[in-house]
């Protein structure tokens, strides 16, 4: 798929703050069945287990949209440095206060800077990452790409999950329900999605279309459908009722997410970035 990032209009100022506000309202209860269900921790489990492929025990790491903590304190458990950005205070004071708890507020390092805010970071990264959707968020993913370009060394890798464009579970279940629901994903440029009351605006991507925004400083060394044969965390109720046979169909998951064309399916997908140019190291 030769896709390339569409143009769409820039978001408000009022719609950015209504993001923001949005998972302000849900970060005290977040770690529970809303953000951290069991179809997003193993969705979870399969970034941290890139991760620790792709980044080195020491690696100094940008959070992008950490939202309550519970990656970077999982990487600075294992000996990463990690600083930990998102544009929701809540969230931030969230990370801060786990990352505290762990004994780690020396590893941790949490900001509350949105991922279009980079321009207020300064140094050098080993590596950036950013999981469960929080780029889906940001406005302009050229002028983020431009920040981790300057942010990330020579050589450094990046490692994302992102709301992707199909989710065959998704399209089938609002098809006959609610269809303009089930043609969200293909919509150009940021939609309103509710939650707690609030809205958040979203934008969805193909893989290759994510990557083309990054592909002047960042080449693509892989990607991989995330919730691919598993249905959305949303319905985790169905898996929680039939255990053993979606389950199965995470084995199927793991085994085909990375194929060529299925890869381009799926609730995320998982996408790995290098950067450009050779490390002086």
């Amino acid at each position: 798929m030769n896709a390339r990032l569409k143009e769409t209009h820039a978001l408000t100022p009022d719609e950015m703050l209504q993001t923001q506000h949005a998972f302000d309202s849900v970060a005290a209860d977040y770690d529970g069945p809303r953000g951290n269900n069991t179809l997003i921790q193993r969705m979870r489990m399969t970034m941290w287990a890139e991760f620790e492929r792709r980044f080195a025990r020491n690696a100094r790491l940008i959070d992008l949209g950490c939202g309550t903590g519970l990656d970077a304190v999982h990487l600075a458990k294992t000996g990463r440095r990690v600083v930990a950005t998102d544009w929701s205070p809540h969230m931030v004071m969230r990370t801060a206060a786990r990352a505290a708890d762990a004994g780690l507020a020396h590893r941790v390092d949490a900001r509350p800077i949105g991922a279009h805010e980079l321009q207020l970071l300064d140094g050098r990264y080993d590596g950036a990452y950013s999981n469960l959707g929080p780029l889906n968020c940001v406005p302009d993913l050229r002028q983020l790409a431009a920040q981790c370009t300057r942010l990330v060394r020579p050589g450094g890798v990046m490692v994302f999950s992102v709301i992707g464009r199909l989710c065959p579970w998704e399209y089938l279940y609002y098809r006959w329900k609610r269809p303009e629901r089930a043609r969200i994903r293909a919509a150009k440029g940021p939609v309103a999605i509710p939650m707690n009351h609030h809205t958040i605006w979203a934008s969805y991507y193909w893989p290759r279309e994510f990557h083309a925004a990054f592909e002047d400083g960042f080449e693509l060394l892989d990607y991989r459908a995330l919730g691919l044969f598993l249905p959305p965390p949303y319905l985790v109720a169905w898996y929680e009722k039939h255990p053993r046979f979606f389950e199965f169909l995470g084995r199927i998951d793991d085994l085909t997410g990375g194929w060529p064309g299925l890869r381009n399916a799926g609730d995320h997908f998982l996408i790995v970035l290098r950067r450009r140019g050779t490390s002086a190291s």
